[in-house]
């Protein structure tokens, strides 16, 4: 097809996550084989649909601007179409006339003929008019306060920039927060994951830092790869994989041990533990509360030889319904995902603070489920893809609060150094927690909270 294709594609998974909260690392993949786009084409579409996500905050700011109009006043196809001009005209090397004229075709066919196409063809020429950095002194400018300049300027919520720069200062890195604001708008390397005794390492493949299941391939399309290991290598963020190797290493496995992914979708972490299982003489269980998501686990492990039994029920039920049967239980938790903004941006504009208490709630009621369907001395790591401080250490600390004596917290930093096997920074955290907490800026990994919990 030809690069009108890719924008096409590119749109349409922009209505689809504005009008239907879909997920575009989901959507994409297969808007693109449908639309049967070439590598080139499908790295623009790529490339155009998770630009215009990450930096979506100050394009709006932008677009308000050259309307002179909130955005709340713009028709929603209208201005995903400007979102996807003005992308191409302050952050591609898109030429001007080519960003203008078909986002403004866009306009035109979803947004209501040619009423649409004027006003989006005016925005999108009164934006041409001005460089990047003279836009984005504009609405720096135009802030309130030196938080929402912050948020405006790097395109990130002000509840979001303040939850980082806590996490950040936690751990004495208050310095740090501008780094990672930036690494949150950088495309992530694709890491991969050989899974252990199945698959092993192509021999033209770059070790990463971390994992020892982890590498980075040459570049390209990974799918051929993944075809012909039989989903045995697979893409995998090397923090999601450190955080299960943290479970299956943090202390030497004793053949028969059964083990219990509790929210266990899509999947990735579980296959994982289902290749340590299978090296370890261990049994593996998985849970997952949505059908659609159970599915996606059960694929994820069909190239796992090991039977893992998959059921669909509330993790909470789940753990309590089977007491003091596990010794190893991950609780990958229901987060709000801010660890994880460089590879789900549309995640930044969908929480907000009011999702938070929620989210804690039932995070520390699946821990304290799954600490209930330990046996004595077996382990928790409780996992989220967060650094938010009342999702990490607050509810590490409501945890251990409940149970009192009954819970040891282990050293999750020495477990992950012992992993790696060369250093690695993780700082010690204010509270005095043990949590190992991984961040973009410094690790080039998703912002994975690791605690591991021991029953006494």
């Amino acid at each position: 097809m030809i690069v009108q294709g890719a924008r096409s594609v590119a749109y349409d998974v922009l209505r689809a996550v504005s009008g239907d909260e879909a997920y575009a690392n989901l959507l994409l993949p297969h808007a693109i084989v449908r639309a049967k786009l070439d590598a080139k084409d499908a790295g623009l579409a790529t490339e155009l649909t998770y630009g215009t996500l990450r930096r979506r905050g100050t394009y709006d700011a932008i677009i308000a601007a050259a309307a002179d109009r909130t955005i709340d006043r713009i028709d929603p196809a209208v201005l995903d179409a400007l979102r996807l001009g003005v992308h191409q005209l302050l952050s591609t090397r898109v030429a001007s006339h080519a960003a203008v004229n078909e986002s403004v075709e866009l306009a035109r066919r979803h947004g209501g003929g040619k009423g649409a196409a004027g006003f989006a063809n005016a925005v999108l020429r009164r934006v041409s008019r001005d460089t990047p950095g003279q836009w984005m002194d504009r609405i720096a400018a135009e802030a309130r306060s030196d938080d929402e300049r912050l948020g405006l300027t790097t395109s990130h919520p002000v509840w979001i920039v303040r939850a980082l720069r806590r996490a950040l200062t936690a751990e004495g890195r208050a310095d740090e927060l501008d780094a990672l604001l930036a690494a949150d708008n950088v495309a992530p390397r694709v890491a991969m994951v050989a899974l252990p005794g199945l698959a092993e390492v192509p021999d033209d493949a770059t070790h990463t830092p971390y994992a020892p299941t982890a590498f980075l391939t040459r570049g390209g399309d990974p799918e051929a790869l993944i075809r012909s290991s039989g989903g045995r290598i697979r893409v995998q963020d090397e923090g999601s994989q450190l955080a299960a190797l943290a479970l299956s290493r943090a202390f030497p496995v004793r053949e028969g041990e059964r083990w219990l992914d509790l929210c266990a979708g899509p999947g990735g972490k579980t296959a994982l533990l289902g290749a340590e299982a299978l090296a370890h003489g261990a049994h593996l269980d998985a849970n997952e509360i949505a059908p659609a998501r159970a599915g996606l686990v059960r694929q994820a492990v069909a190239s796992v030889p090991l039977d893992i039994e998959v059921s669909e029920e509330d993790g909470r039920e789940r753990a309590t319904r089977t007491p003091g049967e596990y010794d190893r239980i991950l609780v990958d938790a229901p987060c709000t995902g801010i660890g994880a903004l460089r590879r789900r941006p549309e995640a930044r504009w969908r929480k907000t603070p009011s999702d938070v208490p929620d989210l804690t709630a039932l995070q520390q009621d699946l821990v304290l489920a799954a600490f209930e369907a330990l046996k004595p001395g077996g382990v928790v790591a409780y996992v989220t893809c967060s650094p938010h401080l009342a999702e990490t250490a607050g509810v590490v600390a409501e945890v251990k609060r409940a149970l009192g004596d009954a819970v040891e917290e282990l050293d999750a930093r020495a477990v992950v150094r012992d992993i790696v096997g060369e250093p690695i920074d993780l700082p010690d955290q204010a509270d005095g927690s043990l949590r190992a907490q991984l961040w973009p800026h410094r690790h080039g990994t998703d912002a994975m909270s690791i605690a591991l919990l021991r029953k006494r």
